[in-house]
C-alpha cells in the first residue's frame, strides 16, 4: 500500500503513514494537504486527491533524535539495495575499513555489498584490492529516520527531507 509522509505543523518530517490513514487525518481536519500524489480516492459522494505529503494542523511536541540509529536495513536502504563496489543487488553490508584493522561502526565507514564482493574484499583494505567507492558513504539526516525502510519513498518528499542522493528513489 502506499504511504504519505507526514510533516509537523513545521514542516518537519515526523512519520510515513498508509495512505489511509493520511485521508482521515485530512477529512478529519486534523492535517492539511501539501502536495498529492498520481490519483484521486473516489466514494458515492466524495472525491479527494490521493495524499503524498500531509502536513498537522497541530504542532506534536516529540522527542529530537540527533543521530539516525546504524542498522543493516538503514544502509541497505540508503544504498537502494545496490553494492558499493559492483553495483549489483545487495544483501550484506560491509565496513570499508574493517573493524579488525580499526574501522569503526559508523555510517560513514559501512555500505551495502554484495555477497561475492564482501566475501572478496574479506578483512582487506581497498587500496589492496585496488579498489574504490563510487560515493562516500554518508550519514543520513535525522528527517531521513522518518522514512528509512520505507520500501517506496515518493520523489515528491525529497524537498521536505534535505537528502538527495542515488538512494532516495529507494
Amino acid at each position: 500500500m502506499a504511504g504519505a509522509l507526514v510533516l509537523n505543523a513545521t514542516h518537519e518530517p515526523l512519520c510515513v503513514v498508509p495512505l489511509r490513514r493520511a485521508v482521515v487525518l485530512v477529512l478529519a481536519e486534523k492535517a492539511v494537504l501539501v502536495a498529492a500524489g498520481a490519483g484521486m480516492l473516489r466514494a458515492a459522494t466524495l472525491s479527494v486527491p490521493a495524499p503524498s505529503v500531509v502536513r498537522l494542523a497541530r504542532y506534536v511536541r516529540v522527542p529530537y533524535r540527533r543521530e539516525v540509529p546504524l542498522t543493516r536495513r538503514g544502509v541497505l536502504d540508503r544504498d537502494a539495495h545496490r553494492c558499493a563496489y559492483c553495483g549489483a543487488r545487495a544483501d550484506t553490508v560491509d565496513h570499508v575499513r574493517p573493524r579488525s584493522r580499526g574501522g569503526q561502526h559508523v555510517w560513514t565507514n559501512v555500505v551495502a555489498a554484495c555477497a561475492r564482493c564482501n566475501h572478496r574484499k574479506g578483512n582487506r583494505l581497498l587500496a589492496e584490492l585496488g579498489w574504490h567507492l563510487g560515493s562516500a558513504p554518508l550519514q543520513p539526516p535525522p528527517a531521513l529516520a522518518a522514512v528509512l525502510g520505507w520500501a517506496r519513498r515518493d520523489p515528491a518528499w525529497e524537498p521536505y527531507l534535505g537528502w538527495t542522493s542515488h538512494a532516495a528513489a529507494g
